[in-house]
């Protein structure tokens, strides 16, 4: 399931935040998302109702840090603590 969830996620970073002109970058479960650019702090917002809504969760705003946002793995890390 996690790596489902993994590859599903890295797909949506790569589909919404990566530009398609941008062929050099490089994108796997530990790259940095909000540290190295690539994700902003409205996007991330957009990640979280994303994930909220593709998996029936809710992620309380003060755990939706951009710590928290940083990776793929960390992304999936997150999603899990508010699974059932």
């Amino acid at each position: 399931m996690s790596e489902d969830m993994k590859e599903m996620v890295l797909e949506y970073v790569r589909e919404e935040y990566v530009d398609e002109d941008d062929e050099d970058t490089e994108l796997d479960y530990d790259t940095p998302l909000i540290s190295g650019g690539l994700v902003d702090s409205f996007s991330m917002v957009s990640l979280k109702v994303f994930l909220e809504k593709k998996y029936h969760i809710q992620i309380p705003d003060a755990k939706a840090t951009p710590e928290a946002f940083d990776s793929v793995n960390k992304i999936v890390a997150l999603v899990k603590e508010y699974q059932d």
